[in-house]
């Protein structure tokens, strides 16, 4: 299983450059998870093409067309339970602070907001952050085997 998992895209109208990306790199992606800050109603219809779109509210996302996107959500993706959400205070804190909310019953948890790349184990707690696809042009791609072991690959677009 394949898990694209996107944030920080800030972006209005998505730009050219993005259908590339898609085609690439998330359209085949059995599952997408967008961690905030997607800012614009045109973005989030984007990335509505996919069948099994995951998204949450991020701290910039201010468009009332926004307003029903959840700050955290759970998902069972698979056979994973998995956690979204963007992240929140001092960037330094932010996995720690998104490891506790979640704790160890998660297999997976998304988050954003840091613009910085992260996979890692954080009080038994495995993290993913993409890094930010609208700023630096990152994604992440979790392959999910058989026997449930993860393995993350960053991608950068451009």
């Amino acid at each position: 299983m394949l898990i694209a998992v996107i944030s920080d895209t800030h972006m209005g109208t998505p730009p050219s450059w993005l259908d590339n990306v898609y085609a690439g790199w998330l359209a085949p992606a059995d599952f997408l998870v967008h961690c905030g800050d997607i800012t614009s109603p045109s973005a989030w219809s984007y990335f509505m093409q996919h069948p099994n779109f995951l998204c949450v509210r991020g701290n910039c996302d201010w468009d009332p067309a926004l307003a029903d996107l959840k700050p955290a959500l759970t998902a069972q993706v698979g056979p994973l339970t998995v956690g979204v959400t963007h992240g929140w205070g001092p960037r330094s804190q932010v996995p720690v602070k998104v490891a506790e909310a979640f704790g160890p019953d998660y297999d997976l948890v998304c988050y954003g907001h840091t613009h910085a790349r992260d996979w890692s184990v954080v009080s038994g707690v495995r993290l993913v952050n993409p890094g930010s696809l609208g700023e630096s042009g990152s994604l992440a791609l979790v392959t999910v085997a058989d026997d449930g072991n993860m393995s993350c690959e960053f991608v950068d677009v451009f």
